[in-house]
Protein backbone atom coordinates (compact mmCIF):
# COMPACT_ATOMS: atom_id res chain seq x y z
CA UNK A 1 0.00 0.00 0.00
CA UNK A 2 3.15 2.32 0.63
CA UNK A 3 4.27 2.10 -3.01
CA UNK A 4 0.35 3.03 -4.09
CA UNK A 5 0.09 5.91 -2.53
CA UNK A 6 3.46 7.45 -3.18
CA UNK A 7 2.72 6.19 -7.26
CA UNK A 8 -0.72 7.86 -6.96
CA UNK A 9 1.36 10.92 -5.74
CA UNK A 10 3.45 10.97 -8.19
CA UNK A 11 0.86 11.12 -11.05
CA UNK A 12 -1.46 13.53 -9.83
CA UNK A 13 1.76 15.81 -9.79
CA UNK A 14 3.21 14.48 -13.13
CA UNK A 15 -0.40 14.73 -14.25
CA UNK A 16 0.14 18.97 -13.39
CA UNK A 17 -3.19 18.95 -11.06
CA UNK A 18 -0.60 18.84 -8.04
CA UNK A 19 3.39 19.71 -6.73
CA UNK A 20 5.55 17.96 -5.26
CA UNK A 21 5.58 20.38 -1.67
CA UNK A 22 3.41 23.01 -0.89
CA UNK A 23 0.25 23.47 -0.48
CA UNK A 24 -0.78 21.98 -3.72
CA UNK A 25 1.00 18.80 -2.35
CA UNK A 26 -1.02 15.11 -3.13
CA UNK A 27 -2.10 13.75 0.59
CA UNK A 28 -3.20 10.05 0.31
CA UNK A 29 -4.18 7.47 2.64
CA UNK A 30 -4.58 3.47 2.04
CA UNK A 31 -5.50 1.05 4.24
CA UNK A 32 -4.05 -2.55 4.49
CA UNK A 33 -3.33 -3.77 7.52
CA UNK A 34 -2.67 -0.47 8.82
CA UNK A 35 -3.50 2.92 7.53
CA UNK A 36 -0.43 4.09 5.62
CA UNK A 37 -0.17 8.23 3.94
CA UNK A 38 2.07 9.23 1.61
CA UNK A 39 3.48 12.26 4.20
CA UNK A 40 2.53 13.53 7.30
CA UNK A 41 -0.13 16.63 7.47
CA UNK A 42 -2.23 18.02 9.79
CA UNK A 43 -5.83 16.92 7.80
CA UNK A 44 -4.79 13.59 8.97
CA UNK A 45 -6.67 13.87 11.56
CA UNK A 46 -9.94 14.76 10.42
CA UNK A 47 -9.53 12.16 7.05
CA UNK A 48 -8.69 9.25 9.63
CA UNK A 49 -12.41 9.99 11.02
CA UNK A 50 -13.45 9.79 7.32
CA UNK A 51 -11.91 6.56 6.84
CA UNK A 52 -13.89 5.22 10.04
CA UNK A 53 -17.61 6.75 8.43
CA UNK A 54 -16.76 4.45 4.91
CA UNK A 55 -15.87 1.47 4.17
CA UNK A 56 -13.14 2.24 1.68
CA UNK A 57 -9.45 1.07 1.49
CA UNK A 58 -8.16 4.94 0.49
CA UNK A 59 -8.61 8.61 0.19
CA UNK A 60 -6.66 11.27 -1.74
CA UNK A 61 -6.54 14.64 -0.70
CA UNK A 62 -5.63 17.50 -3.16
CA UNK A 63 -5.92 21.60 -3.37
CA UNK A 64 -5.42 21.73 -6.70
CA UNK A 65 -2.92 23.68 -8.34
CA UNK A 66 -3.28 26.49 -11.26
CA UNK A 67 -5.62 27.30 -12.76
CA UNK A 68 -7.41 25.02 -11.55
CA UNK A 69 -7.21 25.90 -8.02
CA UNK A 70 -9.22 29.17 -8.98
CA UNK A 71 -11.64 27.80 -10.94
CA UNK A 72 -12.92 25.25 -8.33
CA UNK A 73 -12.94 27.86 -6.02
CA UNK A 74 -15.15 30.08 -8.32
CA UNK A 75 -17.59 26.83 -9.15
CA UNK A 76 -17.50 26.42 -5.51
CA UNK A 77 -18.48 29.26 -4.23
CA UNK A 78 -21.83 29.55 -6.49
CA UNK A 79 -22.43 26.06 -6.19
CA UNK A 80 -22.97 27.20 -2.09
CA UNK A 81 -24.96 30.11 -3.07
CA UNK A 82 -27.70 27.31 -4.71
CA UNK A 83 -27.98 23.73 -4.30
CA UNK A 84 -24.29 23.01 -3.06
CA UNK A 85 -23.88 21.44 -6.56
CA UNK A 86 -20.95 21.71 -9.71
CA UNK A 87 -23.23 20.54 -12.36
CA UNK A 88 -21.12 20.20 -15.68
CA UNK A 89 -22.03 18.96 -19.16
CA UNK A 90 -19.51 17.11 -20.55
CA UNK A 91 -19.85 13.25 -21.02
CA UNK A 92 -17.22 12.32 -18.22
CA UNK A 93 -19.31 13.66 -15.33
CA UNK A 94 -22.45 12.20 -16.93
CA UNK A 95 -21.23 9.04 -17.53
CA UNK A 96 -18.95 8.57 -14.68
CA UNK A 97 -19.29 11.89 -11.58
CA UNK A 98 -22.63 12.76 -12.35
CA UNK A 99 -22.37 16.12 -10.33
CA UNK A 100 -19.78 17.40 -8.41
CA UNK A 101 -20.89 18.21 -4.35
CA UNK A 102 -19.33 20.92 -2.25
CA UNK A 103 -19.46 21.79 1.67
CA UNK A 104 -17.92 24.72 3.07
CA UNK A 105 -16.67 23.21 6.07
CA UNK A 106 -13.63 20.54 6.33
CA UNK A 107 -15.85 18.56 8.56
CA UNK A 108 -15.77 14.42 8.85
CA UNK A 109 -19.25 14.13 9.10
CA UNK A 110 -20.05 16.58 5.77
CA UNK A 111 -17.33 14.95 3.72
CA UNK A 112 -18.86 11.36 4.69
CA UNK A 113 -22.05 12.37 4.23
CA UNK A 114 -21.13 13.53 0.69
CA UNK A 115 -19.09 10.53 -0.40
CA UNK A 116 -21.65 8.06 0.58
CA UNK A 117 -23.23 9.45 -2.26
CA UNK A 118 -20.80 10.65 -5.23
CA UNK A 119 -17.18 9.88 -5.64
CA UNK A 120 -15.99 12.81 -4.22
CA UNK A 121 -16.68 16.06 -2.54
CA UNK A 122 -14.99 19.82 -3.12
CA UNK A 123 -14.14 21.43 0.47
CA UNK A 124 -14.64 25.28 -0.34
CA UNK A 125 -14.56 27.14 3.24
CA UNK A 126 -15.14 31.33 2.95
CA UNK A 127 -11.86 33.33 1.87
CA UNK A 128 -10.75 34.14 5.56
CA UNK A 129 -11.41 31.03 7.02
CA UNK A 130 -8.18 30.58 8.93
CA UNK A 131 -8.32 26.71 10.07
CA UNK A 132 -8.33 25.02 6.28
CA UNK A 133 -7.23 26.58 3.06
CA UNK A 134 -9.37 25.76 0.25
CA UNK A 135 -10.60 25.04 -2.10
CA UNK A 136 -9.75 20.71 -1.95
CA UNK A 137 -11.11 18.18 -3.34
CA UNK A 138 -11.49 14.58 -1.73
CA UNK A 139 -12.11 11.29 -3.25
CA UNK A 140 -12.32 7.78 -2.23
CA UNK A 141 -11.10 4.26 -3.54
CA UNK A 142 -12.76 1.22 -2.46
CA UNK A 143 -10.33 -0.84 -3.88
CA UNK A 144 -7.23 1.11 -4.71
CA UNK A 145 -5.58 4.86 -4.21
CA UNK A 146 -5.74 4.70 -8.29
CA UNK A 147 -9.81 5.53 -8.03
CA UNK A 148 -9.36 8.43 -6.30
CA UNK A 149 -6.60 9.16 -8.38
CA UNK A 150 -9.20 9.09 -12.03
CA UNK A 151 -11.76 10.65 -9.63
CA UNK A 152 -9.65 13.71 -8.95
CA UNK A 153 -8.18 14.10 -12.39
CA UNK A 154 -11.82 14.37 -13.80
CA UNK A 155 -13.24 16.24 -11.00
CA UNK A 156 -9.77 18.90 -12.61
CA UNK A 157 -10.71 18.27 -16.41
CA UNK A 158 -14.90 18.95 -15.62
CA UNK A 159 -14.10 21.94 -13.64
CA UNK A 160 -12.00 23.45 -16.47
CA UNK A 161 -14.31 22.33 -18.99
CA UNK A 162 -17.26 23.81 -17.56
CA UNK A 163 -15.69 27.69 -16.63
CA UNK A 164 -14.23 27.99 -19.90
CA UNK A 165 -17.42 26.75 -21.32
CA UNK A 166 -19.91 28.89 -18.95
CA UNK A 167 -17.24 32.28 -19.80
CA UNK A 168 -18.30 32.15 -23.70
CA UNK A 169 -21.31 31.26 -23.05
CA UNK A 170 -22.51 34.02 -20.67
CA UNK A 171 -20.13 36.54 -23.23
CA UNK A 172 -22.30 35.43 -26.07
CA UNK A 173 -25.82 36.16 -23.83
CA UNK A 174 -24.11 39.66 -22.80
CA UNK A 175 -24.42 37.93 -19.03
CA UNK A 176 -20.64 37.86 -18.06
CA UNK A 177 -19.72 38.88 -14.95
CA UNK A 178 -16.87 41.22 -13.37
CA UNK A 179 -15.49 38.27 -11.41
CA UNK A 180 -15.85 36.32 -14.29
CA UNK A 181 -13.56 38.41 -16.23
CA UNK A 182 -11.69 38.83 -13.70
CA UNK A 183 -10.94 35.03 -13.11
CA UNK A 184 -10.11 34.56 -16.65
CA UNK A 185 -7.84 37.04 -17.08
CA UNK A 186 -6.06 35.62 -14.08
CA UNK A 187 -5.75 31.73 -15.11
CA UNK A 188 -4.97 32.38 -18.76
CA UNK A 189 -1.11 32.88 -17.96
CA UNK A 190 -1.14 29.49 -15.85
CA UNK A 191 -2.68 27.55 -19.35
CA UNK A 192 -0.43 25.28 -20.94
CA UNK A 193 1.63 26.57 -24.11
CA UNK A 194 0.04 25.54 -27.14
CA UNK A 195 2.99 22.12 -28.48
CA UNK A 196 3.79 22.08 -32.14
CA UNK A 197 6.71 19.29 -31.88
CA UNK A 198 6.10 16.38 -32.91
CA UNK A 199 7.26 13.15 -30.93
CA UNK A 200 9.00 9.82 -33.04
CA UNK A 201 6.95 7.00 -32.93
CA UNK A 202 7.90 3.24 -34.27
CA UNK A 203 7.65 3.74 -37.72
CA UNK A 204 5.17 1.78 -40.02
CA UNK A 205 5.20 -1.67 -41.16
CA UNK A 206 5.46 -3.08 -37.82
CA UNK A 207 6.97 -6.50 -38.55
CA UNK A 208 5.15 -8.70 -35.76
CA UNK A 209 2.53 -8.55 -33.51
CA UNK A 210 4.96 -7.74 -30.57
CA UNK A 211 5.94 -4.59 -32.43
CA UNK A 212 1.92 -3.95 -32.88
CA UNK A 213 2.06 -3.82 -28.63
CA UNK A 214 4.82 -1.61 -28.36
CA UNK A 215 3.59 1.04 -30.86
CA UNK A 216 -0.12 0.81 -29.16
CA UNK A 217 2.06 1.71 -25.70
CA UNK A 218 4.15 4.21 -27.21
CA UNK A 219 0.99 6.20 -28.44
CA UNK A 220 -0.58 6.05 -24.92
CA UNK A 221 2.02 7.37 -23.65
CA UNK A 222 2.73 10.60 -25.90
CA UNK A 223 -0.52 10.95 -25.58
CA UNK A 224 -0.96 11.82 -21.75
CA UNK A 225 2.59 13.34 -21.88
CA UNK A 226 1.14 15.98 -24.48
CA UNK A 227 -1.95 16.33 -22.21
CA UNK A 228 -4.37 15.14 -25.04
CA UNK A 229 -5.96 12.45 -22.50
CA UNK A 230 -6.31 12.12 -19.20
CA UNK A 231 -4.27 8.86 -18.51
CA UNK A 232 -7.25 6.98 -17.73
CA UNK A 233 -9.66 7.70 -20.21
CA UNK A 234 -9.66 7.99 -24.36
CA UNK A 235 -8.32 4.85 -25.73
CA UNK A 236 -5.97 3.43 -28.45
CA UNK A 237 -6.19 0.74 -31.03
CA UNK A 238 -4.74 -0.47 -34.46
CA UNK A 239 -5.36 -3.53 -37.04
CA UNK A 240 -3.18 -5.83 -37.92
CA UNK A 241 -3.35 -8.92 -39.54
CA UNK A 242 -6.96 -9.46 -39.58
CA UNK A 243 -7.30 -8.56 -35.83
CA UNK A 244 -7.75 -5.24 -34.30
CA UNK A 245 -5.44 -4.64 -31.11
CA UNK A 246 -7.16 -2.08 -28.59
CA UNK A 247 -6.76 -0.54 -25.02
CA UNK A 248 -9.01 -2.42 -22.38
CA UNK A 249 -11.93 -0.65 -20.34
CA UNK A 250 -10.84 1.36 -17.79
CA UNK A 251 -6.86 0.85 -18.33
CA UNK A 252 -4.18 4.23 -18.24
CA UNK A 253 -3.33 5.33 -21.25
CA UNK A 254 0.28 5.76 -19.55
CA UNK A 255 0.89 2.36 -18.21
CA UNK A 256 -0.79 -0.06 -21.66
CA UNK A 257 1.77 -2.99 -20.63
CA UNK A 258 -0.83 -6.48 -20.13
CA UNK A 259 -3.88 -3.98 -21.09
CA UNK A 260 -4.55 -4.37 -24.63
CA UNK A 261 -7.04 -6.85 -26.13
CA UNK A 262 -6.72 -8.55 -29.65
CA UNK A 263 -9.96 -8.44 -31.43
CA UNK A 264 -10.84 -10.50 -34.29
CA UNK A 265 -12.52 -8.83 -36.85
CA UNK A 266 -14.68 -11.61 -37.45
CA UNK A 267 -15.64 -11.95 -34.22
CA UNK A 268 -14.23 -15.65 -33.88
CA UNK A 269 -13.60 -14.94 -30.00
CA UNK A 270 -14.58 -13.49 -26.91
CA UNK A 271 -11.56 -11.21 -26.41
CA UNK A 272 -13.38 -7.73 -26.69
CA UNK A 273 -15.31 -8.77 -23.48
CA UNK A 274 -12.57 -6.23 -21.80
CA UNK A 275 -11.92 -4.26 -24.35
CA UNK A 276 -12.51 -0.48 -24.59
CA UNK A 277 -16.47 0.12 -24.38
CA UNK A 278 -16.02 2.41 -27.63
CA UNK A 279 -15.10 -1.12 -29.01
CA UNK A 280 -17.72 -1.08 -31.71
CA UNK A 281 -16.94 2.38 -32.93
CA UNK A 282 -13.44 1.82 -33.61
CA UNK A 283 -14.34 -1.75 -35.80
CA UNK A 284 -16.92 -0.18 -37.78
CA UNK A 285 -14.28 2.54 -38.50
CA UNK A 286 -11.81 0.32 -39.40
CA UNK A 287 -14.52 -1.41 -41.65
CA UNK A 288 -15.24 1.87 -43.04
CA UNK A 289 -12.45 3.71 -43.62
CA UNK A 290 -9.77 0.47 -44.65
CA UNK A 291 -7.36 3.00 -41.83
CA UNK A 292 -5.05 0.84 -39.18
CA UNK A 293 -4.76 3.28 -36.40
CA UNK A 294 -6.84 5.03 -34.33
CA UNK A 295 -6.31 7.57 -31.49
CA UNK A 296 -8.96 8.93 -28.87
CA UNK A 297 -8.45 11.53 -26.38
CA UNK A 298 -9.91 14.71 -24.73
CA UNK A 299 -8.12 17.36 -25.65
CA UNK A 300 -9.68 20.75 -23.42
CA UNK A 301 -10.21 22.90 -26.07
CA UNK A 302 -11.69 20.21 -28.45
CA UNK A 303 -14.12 19.48 -25.88
CA UNK A 304 -14.79 22.98 -25.22
CA UNK A 305 -15.84 23.71 -28.82
CA UNK A 306 -17.90 21.06 -29.34
CA UNK A 307 -20.33 22.23 -26.71
CA UNK A 308 -20.47 25.75 -28.52
CA UNK A 309 -23.96 26.54 -29.60
CA UNK A 310 -25.38 29.76 -31.30
CA UNK A 311 -27.19 31.24 -28.68
CA UNK A 312 -30.69 32.01 -30.52
CA UNK A 313 -29.93 28.59 -32.35
CA UNK A 314 -29.79 26.88 -28.52
CA UNK A 315 -33.10 28.60 -27.59
CA UNK A 316 -34.68 27.19 -30.07
CA UNK A 317 -34.03 23.96 -30.19
CA UNK A 318 -35.27 21.08 -29.64
CA UNK A 319 -32.83 18.85 -27.76
CA UNK A 320 -31.63 21.14 -25.03
CA UNK A 321 -30.91 18.29 -22.57
CA UNK A 322 -30.02 15.83 -25.16
CA UNK A 323 -27.80 17.61 -27.19
CA UNK A 324 -24.62 15.12 -26.47
CA UNK A 325 -27.18 12.29 -28.67
CA UNK A 326 -29.66 14.20 -30.41
CA UNK A 327 -28.05 17.45 -31.69
CA UNK A 328 -29.63 17.35 -35.44
CA UNK A 329 -27.16 20.16 -36.68
CA UNK A 330 -24.17 19.78 -38.85
CA UNK A 331 -21.50 21.38 -37.24
CA UNK A 332 -17.96 21.63 -37.71
CA UNK A 333 -14.41 23.09 -36.02
CA UNK A 334 -12.86 24.55 -39.21
CA UNK A 335 -13.12 21.22 -41.75
CA UNK A 336 -13.15 18.85 -38.41
CA UNK A 337 -17.08 17.55 -37.81
CA UNK A 338 -19.13 17.06 -34.44
CA UNK A 339 -21.27 14.68 -34.01
CA UNK A 340 -23.30 13.53 -31.34
CA UNK A 341 -23.42 9.87 -29.79
CA UNK A 342 -23.47 7.99 -26.59
CA UNK A 343 -21.12 6.23 -24.78
CA UNK A 344 -20.67 2.65 -26.38
CA UNK A 345 -23.62 0.60 -28.37
CA UNK A 346 -27.17 1.46 -28.54
CA UNK A 347 -29.40 3.04 -30.55
CA UNK A 348 -27.93 6.39 -30.06
CA UNK A 349 -24.23 5.37 -29.59
CA UNK A 350 -21.27 7.17 -31.28
CA UNK A 351 -20.97 3.69 -33.06
CA UNK A 352 -23.37 4.85 -35.20
CA UNK A 353 -22.20 8.73 -36.13
CA UNK A 354 -18.82 8.23 -35.62
CA UNK A 355 -17.84 6.14 -38.19
CA UNK A 356 -19.73 7.45 -41.13
CA UNK A 357 -18.18 11.36 -39.89
CA UNK A 358 -14.60 9.64 -40.31
CA UNK A 359 -15.43 8.49 -43.73
CA UNK A 360 -15.12 12.13 -45.33
CA UNK A 361 -12.85 13.21 -42.45
CA UNK A 362 -9.31 12.23 -40.56
CA UNK A 363 -11.06 13.22 -37.39
CA UNK A 364 -13.98 14.07 -35.69
CA UNK A 365 -15.20 15.09 -32.71
CA UNK A 366 -17.93 13.85 -30.37
CA UNK A 367 -19.68 16.35 -28.63
CA UNK A 368 -18.78 17.16 -25.12
CA UNK A 369 -16.50 13.90 -25.18
CA UNK A 370 -13.14 13.88 -27.07
CA UNK A 371 -11.57 13.88 -30.16
CA UNK A 372 -11.16 10.56 -32.62
CA UNK A 373 -8.01 10.74 -35.35
CA UNK A 374 -7.44 7.70 -37.94
CA UNK A 375 -3.98 7.39 -39.86
CA UNK A 376 -3.77 4.95 -42.20
CA UNK A 377 -0.97 2.97 -41.48
CA UNK A 378 0.59 4.89 -37.95
CA UNK A 379 0.03 6.49 -35.26
CA UNK A 380 2.50 9.39 -36.25
CA UNK A 381 -0.15 10.67 -38.79
CA UNK A 382 -3.58 10.40 -36.20
CA UNK A 383 -0.86 11.71 -32.89
CA UNK A 384 -0.44 15.01 -35.73
CA UNK A 385 -4.11 15.63 -36.18
CA UNK A 386 -5.19 15.25 -33.23
CA UNK A 387 -2.62 17.55 -31.98
CA UNK A 388 -2.89 20.40 -35.12
CA UNK A 389 -6.83 20.09 -33.97
CA UNK A 390 -6.40 20.94 -30.61
CA UNK A 391 -4.17 24.12 -31.48
CA UNK A 392 -6.68 24.94 -34.04
CA UNK A 393 -10.07 24.74 -31.55
CA UNK A 394 -7.45 26.44 -28.63
CA UNK A 395 -6.66 29.57 -30.97
CA UNK A 396 -10.17 29.43 -32.10
CA UNK A 397 -11.67 29.61 -28.86
CA UNK A 398 -9.40 32.50 -27.66
CA UNK A 399 -10.30 34.48 -31.11
CA UNK A 400 -14.21 34.04 -30.48
CA UNK A 401 -13.35 35.72 -26.77
CA UNK A 402 -11.09 38.26 -27.96
CA UNK A 403 -13.74 39.32 -30.34
CA UNK A 404 -16.66 39.06 -28.10
CA UNK A 405 -14.95 41.15 -25.83
CA UNK A 406 -14.24 44.15 -27.55
CA UNK A 407 -18.13 44.57 -28.03
CA UNK A 408 -18.18 44.86 -24.24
Amino acid sequence: MEQLVNKYSDKLVQAKLGDISGLSQPLIGGLDDTLVWNRKADEIPVLENVFKGLNINSLVFLRPKEPYGSIIRFLAETALRSNGLIQPRDCETRTFLHDLPVVNEFCPDKIIHALKKRKSVIIAPEKNNKNFKGPAIIAHGIVSPEQGFITISSVCFASFIKFFTGYLEALQQGLATADEHHLFDSIVPFLEPIQKALPKFIPYPFPNEEIVYSAIIEAGKKTVEYGLVDSFFGNVSYFWNGTLYISQTGSSLDELSGCIDPVPMDGSTSAGLTASSELCAHLETISRTRCKAILHGHPKFCVILSMDCDPVEKAACNFKEQCHIKCPKKRFVNCTPIVPGEVGTGPLGLCHTLPLALTQANAAIVYGHGLFTIGKNNFSDAFQTMLEIENLCYNTYFEKIGLLRKTL
